[in-house]
């Protein structure tokens, strides 16, 4: 996976997620947060690097959604920077705050590659600040 920084959509399975989440219809795309969020939510094996990235991508959008950091990453879906949404569901926020748990938990490539690069903190630190807006009531 390249990576460029630590934004949830620096890297380049974020931002190939993000390109097919704009070309998903519109009326489709809250199934494909859902999705991507739950492919890392629900994994009890070694949790792909590729998938980590598209749930933390997943999970920057519904933070956003929710008074969250505005989205303005080139690599974001052209239609968010655009000034558009997605519906964002009740489940959603608890979903994505389960898959950044499963993210930075053992067995997730993701965690080993920011670990051995000696970058895991603030990688991390990025995370916690989506969580912070995933868990506001």
């Amino acid at each position: 996976m390249g990576t460029w920084d630590i934004g949830p959509f620096d890297n380049d399975s974020a931002a190939d997620w993000c390109g097919d989440l704009h070309d998903t219809p519109a009326a489709e795309r809250p199934a494909a947060l859902r999705a991507a969020l739950a492919v890392a939510a629900d994994n009890d094996d070694y949790l792909d690097v590729d998938d980590a990235a598209s749930a933390i991508a997943a999970a920057a959008i519904v933070a956003a959604h929710r008074g969250g950091t505005p989205i303005t990453s080139v690599y974001a879906p052209d239609f968010l920077l655009e000034g558009g949404r997605v519906p964002i569901g009740d489940d959603l926020p608890g979903l994505a705050l389960r898959a950044l748990d499963r993210v930075t938990a053992d067995g997730s490539e993701w965690r080993e590659l920011w670990e051995e690069g000696g970058h895991y903190p603030d990688a991390v630190g990025v995370l916690d600040g989506l969580r912070v807006h995933l868990s506001a009531v």
